[in-house]
């Protein structure tokens, strides 16, 4: 009676944990769509072996100018949700979600409530572009969307959601240690009289971790030379404020910018807004740690 007792228990342990065991063996890991090179690198920081990251364009395209092709709207058919932007820099997304075959597929704001600012230059204002969509330039905007994005993943993978948010409390840490590295290399803070510019209206975030601010943009939007009465106004512009300094674009050269360095008398130093090349988990900080230090460097070698 007892053996016979026995046996039927054993028997509904083992019926009620094979449906659990074959539902774990048969499980996928997330795959997540990313529109923006520093998005996979937070995702890839914050997920580990544990979920797959998905570009939604090839490296090599510039975001800015992306025009969705049908290999990369199929592409989205296969994910579970896309990491976005969310405030103009990847609206392509847009389009490519409302084409393809998931057009209600889970996306996660990485910029929810993340402080932002206003648009500069007039194209993007004609635009209806409100805010600068850079944050990711920001260590502090980074640092914000790194939680939000750990937060929603792990709202669908709960059974991750300790190791996502372990990882990115981590990967924070490194970010504010990138700042903190950068900041010590400075004796003082930047005289209220250095004045910068810059060719693309990218780096008003990076440059507030010092204390700066832009005071002019060369290019009315990205990618779009300005016309010769455009450029004539804006070196009037750089020699009546007395700007030292312009940040150009490494990955987007312009061929006017040796014009203004020449008539305006400024120096140039390259910064990248990160969008460009090949998608790798390390590509945000070594990239953010050589923007900090080239603003450190501009700093320490124009400082009055």
């Amino acid at each position: 009676m007892l053996r016979s007792v026995v046996l039927r228990v054993l028997s509904l342990f083992v019926a009620l944990a094979l449906p659990a065991a074959a539902f774990a063996e048969n499980a996928k890991p997330l795959r997540i769509g990313i529109t923006l090179h520093p998005y996979y690198s937070y995702v890839s920081n914050i997920v580990g072996d544990r979920a797959e990251e998905v570009p939604l364009i090839p490296a090599g395209f510039n975001p800015h100018a992306y025009e969705p092709r049908a290999d990369d709207i199929k592409r989205i058919g296969t994910l579970d949700v896309i990491v976005l932007n969310g405030v103009g820099h990847d609206d392509f997304a847009d389009r490519m979600i409302a084409a393809s075959e998931k057009p209600k597929i889970a996306t996660i704001e990485s910029n929810a409530n993340v402080p932002l600012l206003a648009a500069t230059g007039i194209a993007a204002r004609g635009a209806g572009k409100v805010v600068n969509p850079h944050t990711f330039l920001s260590i502090s905007a980074s640092i914000a969307q790194v939680n939000n994005i750990a937060r929603e993943l792990g709202k669908l993978d709960p059974d991750n959601a300790r190791f996502y948010s372990q990882n990115a409390r981590d990967y924070a840490k490194r970010l504010r240690k990138l700042r903190a590295d950068a900041l010590a290399q400075l004796t003082e803070a930047p005289n209220p009289s250095f004045r910068v510019a810059t060719i693309h209206a990218a780096y008003d975030y990076l440059v507030r971790e010092f204390g700066l601010e832009v005071t002019a943009v060369v290019e009315p939007a990205h990618g779009i030379e300005p016309s010769p009465a455009q450029l004539k106004k804006t070196i009037d512009q750089l020699h009546a404020l007395d700007v030292r300094v312009i940040f150009s674009e490494m990955d987007f050269p312009s061929a006017y910018v040796e014009t203004i360095q020449r008539e305006a008398g400024v120096k140039l130093y390259p910064l990248t807004h990160i969008s460009y090349g090949e998608y790798t988990r390390e590509k945000y900080e070594v990239e953010m740690k050589r923007n900090l230090d080239t603003v450190v460097r501009a700093i320490k070698e124009n400082q009055a």
